[in-house]
This record gives C-alpha cells, sequence and structure tokens, in this order.
C-alpha cells in the first residue's frame, strides 16, 4: 500500500525550527501497531493519520511512540498545512473530528504565509498536586514552583507547574522513578509529563517560555506543545497568573527549535469557554509511504 505524506514544521516559519509531524494522508485504515512503528521509523514526538469524517471536514488520530492520544496541538497545525499545501481543504473555516472532540479551524492568509488558528475545548482542572511530588520529577526543589501545580487539558491533560525562572527552567532533569509514580496515580486520566512554564519569554517579544520533557520510548524533550500550550493559557489565565488574555508562547529555543504561538484564552477567568492557539509552519519534506 502507498500513501502521501508530509512532513511539517510546525509553530514556525523557518525549515528546522518548531516541532516537526509527519501528516499521512487517507490512512484511517492502518492499524495501531502500524502508526506506532511509524512515528518510531521517524523519531519524531507525534504523526497524525487523517481521513474523511462522517461529522467534520475530517478525521485525524494522533500517535506518539507508545500508543495513540486523543489531540495534539502541533500536529493539529501541521496536519492543516498538509491538508492546505495539498489543496484537499474545502475553505478557510474547517472542523476536525478528533478523540477530544471536534476542533474548529481557520486560516488566516492575510500576512502572506499561512497562519492556523485552533480552538481547543473548554479546559477541565483536575487534581491539584503537591508541588514536592511534581519538583521531585523536575529534580528541582518544591520552592522553585510558583503556586500550586495542576492537571488541566484542553484536550490531553498536562500537569502545569509553573517555575520562578529561565534558571530554574534550565536545570530540569527528568526523573524517570518519581515520574512513574505520577503517571501511575493519574493513569485514569491519561495524564502527560508535567509542562514547566515560566513567565518570561525566550525573546524580547515572548511572554512564556516553557519545556516539557518527556520519558521513552518519546524523544527526551519536545521543541513545540501546542495541546500543552492551550492547558498552560487556561491555568495562568484562571489563576491570574497573566494580566492579559492575549500573550505570546515560546518553546524550542534551547533544543535550536525555536517555536511561537499567539494565544488567546475565550470568557472570563473562572469560565473559560477556550482557547485559540495560533501558528504558523514550513513544508519541509513530500513524498510517499510505502508499507
Amino acid at each position: 500500500m502507498e500513501y502521501q505524506c508530509d512532513w511539517i514544521d510546525a509553530f514556525t516559519d523557518q525549515p528546522f525550527g518548531g516541532n516537526g509531524c509527519a501528516v499521512v494522508h487517507d490512512a484511517l485504515d492502518l492499524g495501531e501497531d502500524q502508526c506506532r512503528a511509524f512515528v518510531r521509523e521517524t523519531s519524531l514526538t507525534e504523526c497524525t493519520f487523517v481521513g474523511a469524517s462522517q461529522v467534520a471536514d475530517f478525521r485525524v488520530r494522533y500517535f506518539l511512540a507508545g500508543g495513540e492520544i486523543p489531540f495534539a496541538g502541533h500536529p493539529t497545525l501541521a496536519t492543516v498545512l498538509s491538508l492546505l499545501h495539498r489543496e484537499k481543504l474545502p475553505g478557510l473555516r474547517i472542523t476536525l473530528e478528533t478523540g477530544a472532540g471536534i476542533i474548529p479551524i481557520e486560516i488566516d492568509q492575510s500576512f502572506g504565509q499561512p497562519r492556523v488558528i485552533m480552538t481547543q475545548i473548554a479546559p477541565e482542572f483536575g487534581p491539584k498536586v503537591d508541588p514536592a511530588n511534581i519538583a521531585a520529577i523536575g529534580g528541582i526543589d518544591a520552592r522553585d514552583i510558583i503556586g500550586t501545580p495542576q492537571i488541566v487539558s484542553t484536550g490531553l491533560p498536562f500537569c502545569i507547574a509553573v517555575v520562578k525562572s529561565h534558571d530554574v527552567l534550565r536545570r530540569l532533569a527528568l526523573q524517570p522513578k518519581p515520574l512513574a509514580a505520577f503517571q501511575k496515580a493519574g493513569a485514569a486520566l491519561g495524564v502527560m509529563e508535567p509542562f514547566w512554564v515560566t513567565l518570561q519569554g525566550a525573546t524580547d517579544i515572548g511572554d512564556t517560555f516553557s519545556r516539557l520533557l518527556m520519558a521513552p520510548p518519546n524523544p527526551p524533550e519536545d521543541p513545540f506543545t501546542g495541546s500543552a500550550t492551550g492547558a498552560m493559557a487556561a491555568y495562568l489565565w484562571h489563576y491570574a497568573l497573566i494580566e492579559e488574555r492575549n500573550f505570546i508562547a515560546e518553546q524550542g529555543h534551547w533544543l535550536g527549535r525555536p517555536g511561537q504561538a499567539q494565544v488567546q484564552v475565550l470568557g472570563p477567568q473562572k469560565q473559560i469557554a477556550g482557547v485559540r492557539i495560533a501558528g504558523t509552519g514550513h513544508v519541509l519534506m513530500s513524498g510517499t509511504l510505502m508499507l
């Protein structure tokens, strides 16, 4: 079997920036083992498999090397840009069927390079977590964390942990045993690794800077995490840690893969209706997957 596919660098306007994702078209017939094997073959964090939907314009399946997840941010952006590249979009406003529900998408072409705007679902605020437990996962001190970490999802659950400085962010080192204990306790929620954020951008125009350290079989660090950015934005706005609902989120700069997203939290702090995440991308490669 042959499947058309594109490799898209998402949340960047340059090749080799942001976060890469391979998008495989008309591939909903592939089994889970084949999808996981393809992700491992690419060494990417995630890949998507897209096809027809009965309830939206397209259906998208998201895979890590370890298995399928309901939703992911940078692969959503990559999928839309791949569909645009292949002239498959019915218009500049579409919907995607995902495991987290229907995701509305807008494509803004007013700036020359297409900008994809996804509206992630209203956040679900889960359990709060002892700062000491989260600090142990990152190999830092609990006093390095601002406030109380909490599991938040706008499609995929992450534990959001705000740290005091770039210095703390740089010192993070994933500790496997505390992480395993944390994920075992949160297995029913399907919680991912903690998402670490500072309230200072990596550049002068950024408002936040984040890291996501990952456990095998995934790559050790994700360059840009759009789903976690949505959860992080909801957390920061809900707890008044940011003054404006519109801000610039940055990630990946220390990996040599700088990524950036425009973020807008929808609704008041106690009644958030959703989070809009916008970014550009670069079509790096196109080809045929032969299985």
